[in-house]
Protein backbone atom coordinates (compact mmCIF):
# COMPACT_ATOMS: atom_id res chain seq x y z
CA UNK A 1 0.00 0.00 0.00
CA UNK A 2 2.80 2.42 0.82
CA UNK A 3 4.07 2.04 -2.79
CA UNK A 4 0.65 2.22 -4.44
CA UNK A 5 -0.16 5.85 -3.54
CA UNK A 6 3.18 7.29 -4.78
CA UNK A 7 2.86 5.23 -7.96
CA UNK A 8 -0.66 6.55 -8.61
CA UNK A 9 0.44 10.13 -7.93
CA UNK A 10 3.33 9.67 -10.33
CA UNK A 11 0.98 8.43 -13.05
CA UNK A 12 -1.39 11.34 -12.49
CA UNK A 13 1.40 13.90 -12.72
CA UNK A 14 2.58 12.40 -16.01
CA UNK A 15 -0.88 12.06 -17.57
CA UNK A 16 -2.35 15.41 -16.45
CA UNK A 17 -0.30 17.62 -18.82
CA UNK A 18 -1.12 15.33 -21.73
CA UNK A 19 -4.87 15.47 -21.00
CA UNK A 20 -4.84 19.25 -20.71
CA UNK A 21 -3.04 19.80 -24.01
CA UNK A 22 -6.19 19.51 -26.14
CA UNK A 23 -6.90 17.22 -29.08
CA UNK A 24 -5.16 17.70 -32.39
CA UNK A 25 -6.87 19.85 -35.01
CA UNK A 26 -6.18 19.38 -38.72
CA UNK A 27 -4.10 22.04 -40.42
CA UNK A 28 -6.32 24.69 -41.95
CA UNK A 29 -9.39 23.99 -39.79
CA UNK A 30 -11.35 27.16 -39.09
CA UNK A 31 -14.38 28.37 -37.21
CA UNK A 32 -16.26 31.58 -37.95
CA UNK A 33 -19.45 33.47 -37.18
CA UNK A 34 -21.83 33.33 -40.16
CA UNK A 35 -24.22 35.83 -38.62
CA UNK A 36 -24.51 38.43 -37.32
CA UNK A 37 -21.85 40.23 -39.33
CA UNK A 38 -19.10 42.39 -37.84
CA UNK A 39 -20.46 45.91 -37.26
CA UNK A 40 -24.10 44.87 -37.63
CA UNK A 41 -26.81 46.57 -35.57
CA UNK A 42 -29.24 44.00 -34.14
CA UNK A 43 -32.01 43.61 -31.58
CA UNK A 44 -32.09 41.13 -28.73
CA UNK A 45 -32.50 38.22 -28.69
CA UNK A 46 -29.67 37.71 -31.22
CA UNK A 47 -29.43 34.62 -33.41
CA UNK A 48 -25.77 33.62 -33.79
CA UNK A 49 -24.96 31.10 -36.53
CA UNK A 50 -21.68 29.19 -36.22
CA UNK A 51 -19.55 28.11 -39.19
CA UNK A 52 -16.89 25.39 -39.24
CA UNK A 53 -14.55 24.20 -41.98
CA UNK A 54 -12.10 21.29 -41.99
CA UNK A 55 -13.60 19.59 -38.92
CA UNK A 56 -16.88 18.12 -37.75
CA UNK A 57 -19.09 18.74 -34.74
CA UNK A 58 -19.52 16.17 -31.96
CA UNK A 59 -21.19 16.59 -28.57
CA UNK A 60 -19.11 17.18 -25.46
CA UNK A 61 -17.96 13.91 -23.97
CA UNK A 62 -17.78 12.18 -27.37
CA UNK A 63 -14.16 11.67 -28.42
CA UNK A 64 -13.75 11.53 -32.20
CA UNK A 65 -10.81 12.63 -34.32
CA UNK A 66 -11.17 15.93 -36.15
CA UNK A 67 -14.29 16.99 -34.21
CA UNK A 68 -15.17 19.43 -31.48
CA UNK A 69 -18.00 21.54 -30.16
CA UNK A 70 -18.56 25.29 -30.11
CA UNK A 71 -18.03 27.79 -27.32
CA UNK A 72 -19.18 31.38 -27.73
CA UNK A 73 -17.16 34.03 -25.93
CA UNK A 74 -19.23 37.12 -25.18
CA UNK A 75 -17.36 40.27 -24.16
CA UNK A 76 -14.51 38.07 -22.90
CA UNK A 77 -10.79 37.72 -23.49
CA UNK A 78 -9.51 34.31 -24.55
CA UNK A 79 -9.33 31.89 -21.62
CA UNK A 80 -6.25 29.79 -20.84
CA UNK A 81 -5.99 27.75 -24.05
CA UNK A 82 -4.40 24.78 -22.27
CA UNK A 83 -7.28 24.24 -19.86
CA UNK A 84 -11.03 23.52 -20.14
CA UNK A 85 -13.02 26.60 -21.13
CA UNK A 86 -14.93 28.10 -18.18
CA UNK A 87 -18.72 27.92 -18.20
CA UNK A 88 -20.37 31.23 -17.31
CA UNK A 89 -22.35 34.07 -18.90
CA UNK A 90 -19.30 35.14 -20.92
CA UNK A 91 -18.25 31.61 -21.99
CA UNK A 92 -21.28 29.79 -23.40
CA UNK A 93 -20.93 26.06 -24.06
CA UNK A 94 -22.75 24.28 -26.86
CA UNK A 95 -21.87 20.74 -25.84
CA UNK A 96 -24.92 19.26 -27.53
CA UNK A 97 -23.31 19.89 -30.90
CA UNK A 98 -25.40 22.98 -31.66
CA UNK A 99 -24.40 25.07 -34.67
CA UNK A 100 -26.44 28.15 -33.77
CA UNK A 101 -27.84 29.86 -30.71
CA UNK A 102 -30.29 32.56 -29.72
CA UNK A 103 -28.83 34.72 -26.96
CA UNK A 104 -30.11 37.65 -24.92
CA UNK A 105 -27.81 40.67 -24.94
CA UNK A 106 -28.26 44.01 -23.22
CA UNK A 107 -28.34 47.14 -25.40
CA UNK A 108 -24.88 48.38 -26.34
CA UNK A 109 -21.75 47.15 -28.03
CA UNK A 110 -20.71 43.49 -27.67
CA UNK A 111 -17.82 41.37 -28.86
CA UNK A 112 -18.45 37.77 -29.96
CA UNK A 113 -15.87 35.08 -30.73
CA UNK A 114 -16.10 31.32 -31.32
CA UNK A 115 -13.65 28.84 -29.84
CA UNK A 116 -13.82 25.16 -30.76
CA UNK A 117 -12.91 22.62 -28.07
CA UNK A 118 -12.56 18.88 -27.74
CA UNK A 119 -14.71 16.39 -25.83
CA UNK A 120 -13.28 17.70 -22.53
CA UNK A 121 -13.87 21.41 -23.37
CA UNK A 122 -10.12 21.96 -23.96
CA UNK A 123 -9.24 24.02 -27.06
CA UNK A 124 -7.60 22.04 -29.86
CA UNK A 125 -3.94 22.29 -30.83
CA UNK A 126 -3.49 24.25 -32.97
CA UNK A 127 -6.26 26.45 -31.58
CA UNK A 128 -9.38 26.73 -33.77
CA UNK A 129 -10.97 30.12 -33.06
CA UNK A 130 -12.75 32.80 -35.03
CA UNK A 131 -11.81 36.41 -35.38
CA UNK A 132 -13.78 38.44 -32.84
CA UNK A 133 -16.66 40.49 -34.20
CA UNK A 134 -18.32 43.53 -32.68
CA UNK A 135 -22.04 44.10 -32.90
CA UNK A 136 -24.36 46.76 -31.51
CA UNK A 137 -27.61 45.79 -29.82
CA UNK A 138 -30.38 48.42 -29.85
Amino acid sequence: MKYLIPALLSLLSVSAPVAAAGSAAPTGASVYIVSPQHGEVVTSPVKVVFGLSGMGVAPAGVQRDKTGHHHLLIDAALPDLGKPIPADDNHRHFGGGQTEAVIELAPGEHTLQLLLADHLHVPHQPVVMSKPITIRVE
